[in-house]
């Protein structure tokens, strides 16, 4: 059997390809800007000072191979089970169902921590309403447009994410602003002395940067989903590569543009609070009600972040199904070509997190988000040794030539990528407050394997590719 035939016997979707070039390209800057953006530097810029705008761009060439990694095997194998697919294909099918259930797992804690800072910053204009009912708004609201149809969903996530982007790229244009022209400071530019002013570019000393680099991995954390809407996109071939080639570009506008005119606008050591810097921002240059503004940018961050995580966990579980990695009636469509058993699925795991929000304070999602960056680590990484062992089956067989979208630099950009996630795990290790986490992920790895092993006694597995080294 050729690789060809064996690809499309192995996992056959019956999904609708109902995604436009503007979803594909939306969806790819709303997997690239978190909620982590607006308030989540403040760690890492006290870990590194103003050096954290070198970790930024340092990660954002990491994560652009990895991007191109699975552009090049989209575009060639375009199913809706993305990376989670092609570890299970071309590395082990333990591998598929780790990635898999990693994916459900974590996706699902960021949820629910996310329907939980939902809920406080509903309390900024309704300080009466109980987290519990905004959570449960928004996770039946989201569950609506995705059971809809992905047109539905590609429609959603546009406007969610094209506020998020008005957002940035005002603070940025504002910003330099206050820079080169003086505006919101009397006339006077700023210039940008505060990034060497308190203490040196490298204040924390290069060991500070390096260890930040953690917390950079982790806000990057979700632009491998952009790979989940490749089986449903209406022209994978053209659309894939141009969302994938703008990712690069857009995580150094969006993360080290806007970090950086944070940081040159004020100095490093003022931008360690847990309000959101980009609030000081708007404030300082005399933008009405801009605590409002920016709280609503931030709610549909979180609006944008749950849609994605119905979005992407449904995907996913439907295309475990399909590998034989989950039960087969994940893989039911109804007559839109949605996954509505899974998306079902999704929803009422998500409920649950709703009553945990009722029931339980923050700090019941505290370990289990430790292991985020773990899952994210094992998914980048399985993305570029799938790629490795993606590129050898096309070399074995001769079909190498037919490749429209390669990864540049092959294969040294994969193992100069996973160079860079063996330093997060080290960083990890190093990190007192982070350390527990590798320690919770063994446990999680060998809770998952003794499922896999239970779950697959008695099912017959398609075989993976076997690539010969």
């Amino acid at each position: 059997m050729s690789n060809e035939n064996q690809i499309q016997a192995y996992e056959q979707e019956d999904l609708k390809r109902d995604l436009k070039n503007r979803h594909i390209q939306m969806i790819a800057i709303g997997g690239a800007i978190g909620t982590g953006l607006f308030y989540g530097s403040s760690w890492a810029i006290r870990t590194a000072g103003p050096a954290i705008l070198l970790m930024y761009f340092i990660a954002a060439i990491a994560i652009y191979f990895v991007m191109r990694a699975l552009g090049e095997m989209a575009v060639e194998e375009p199913v809706s089970g993305s990376y989670i697919s092609y570890s299970n294909r071309y590395i082990h099918r333990f591998v598929g169902f780790l990635n898999g259930w990693n994916a459900f797992i974590f996706l699902l804690a960021t949820s629910a921590a996310d329907l939980n800072a939902l809920g406080n910053y509903v309390h900024f204009w309704f300080p009466g309403v109980p987290i519990w009912v905004t959570a449960l708004a928004a996770v039946s609201m989201m569950f609506v447009i995705n059971i809809v149809g992905v047109k539905f969903y590609g429609e959603a996530e546009f406007w969610f994410a094209l506020v998020k982007v008005i957002a940035i790229v005002a603070m940025i244009l504002f910003g330099a602003g206050m820079i080169f022209f003086g505006i919101g400071n009397h006339g006077e530019p700023i210039g940008f002395h505060h990034l060497v002013d308190h203490g040196g570019f490298f204040a924390k000393g290069l060991s500070g940067a390096v260890l930040s680099i953690v917390m950079v991995a982790f806000a990057f954390g979700g632009v491998e989903n952009l790979g989940l809407a490749a089986g449903e996109a209406k022209d994978v071939k053209t659309t894939m590569p141009k969302a994938v080639n703008a990712t690069f570009w857009r995580l150094l506008i969006f993360y080290v543009g806007a970090i950086a005119v944070l940081l040159t606008i004020f100095p490093w050591t003022s931008l360690t609070t847990k309000g959101s810097p980009f609030v000081e921002v708007f404030t300082r240059i005399g933008v009405p009600a801009a605590a409002g503004i920016m709280n609503l940018v931030v709610v549909t961050a979180v609006l944008s972040a749950v849609n994605a995580s119905v979005f992407t966990n449904s995907r996913t579980f439907y295309n475990l199904s399909l590998q034989k990695n989950a039960p087969a009636f994940l893989s039911v469509v109804n007559s839109r070509k949605v996954p509505s058993r899974a998306v079902m699925l999704v929803f009422a795991a998500m409920f649950v997190g709703v009553i945990l929000n009722f029931i339980m304070p923050e700090r019941a999602f505290e370990l289990f988000s430790s292991v985020t960056v773990f899952g994210l680590i094992c998914a980048w990484a399985s993305i570029l040794i799938s790629h490795l062992n993606f590129r050898k089956s096309r070399v074995k067989n001769g079909q190498e030539c037919k490749i429209t979208y390669k990864m540049p630099f092959y294969p040294y950009s994969n193992y100069l990528a996973l160079a860079f996630m063996a330093a997060v795990m080290i960083c990890i290790a190093v990190l007192p407050d982070m350390r527990m986490s590798l320690v919770v992920s063994g446990v999680w790895v060998v809770v998952v394997f003794i499922a896999y092993k239970f779950y697959t006694r008695s099912e017959t597995a398609p075989a993976e590719v076997v690539v010969n080294s």
